[in-house]
This record gives C-alpha cells, structure tokens and sequence, in this order.
C-alpha cells in the first residue's frame, strides 16, 4: 500500500513540475481513488461494469496510508471505443459528479471512460479508466 501512495505522489509531483506547479487531482468514485496499482509497466485504473457511487474528480491528499479526495473540481466525461478507439463526448454538460452507472451504461467492456479537466492548473495524470 505505501508503495501505491509513493508512486502516486510521484506521479503527481512529476506532472506538477512538468507543467507549470499544476495541481494533483485523480478521479474518485465515492471516496475511493479509482487508480489503486502501480507497477514497473503502469497502473491498474479500472472499474468493473456494475460499479456504483458517484464518479467525481478531486484535488487529492496522498500521504503514505491514504488518498483523500480534497476539493471536488468540474470535469467533461468521453467514452473510447475498444474497438475503434473512437472517443466520443458522453454529454457537453460539465460534471461535478455523476452516477457512475449513468456513465457505464454507455459503455462495453474495454471502452475506457475519459476524463477531462476543464482548466489547465490541474495535473489529471490517471484519466483514462478500464471498463471491466
């Protein structure tokens, strides 16, 4: 677990230096982080097909035992087809949340759901998520 947090700071801290002292944000559903393995070939950040709760995304506190979603911050939402790889807007509202399954129920295992942040001070580094 120390590890995940470590490299999750990483990564934030990475992107923030890389762009400008952006701020570290990650998606959420309920109060989990949905990016929850880190290894030498990426991150595991899927969701299972029935997942339910609200989809949102945070500015994040990362310590070495938690990660706590901090101020929630507007977002667009996209679906990426598996198999065109077409990315398509799922609704032009901007989102504080959703219902996750009002999300899913666009999707088919594989699609990936796309997160976008709508200004540039914040780092989303994790903001593509597998449909399991």
């Amino acid at each position: 677990m120390k590890k995940l947090f470590a490299t999750a700071f990483f990564c934030c801290a990475l992107a923030a230096s890389a762009f400008s002292q952006q701020i570290c944000s990650a998606a959420f559903v309920g109060n989990k982080m949905v990016v929850d393995q880190y290894t030498k070939t990426g991150y595991k950040n899927e969701i299972a097909i029935d997942a339910k709760g609200e989809l949102t995304v945070n500015t994040v506190s990362l310590s070495a035992t938690e990660s706590k979603p901090v101020n929630p911050i507007p977002f667009k939402v996209a679906i990426k087809e598996k198999e065109t790889r077409t990315i398509t807007l799922f609704s032009k509202e901007d989102f504080m949340k959703v219902d996750v399954q009002k999300v899913l129920s666009s999707c088919k295992k594989g699609d990936q759901i796309v997160l976008l942040t709508l200004d540039k001070q914040y780092a989303l580094p994790h903001n593509e998520i597998l449909v399991k």
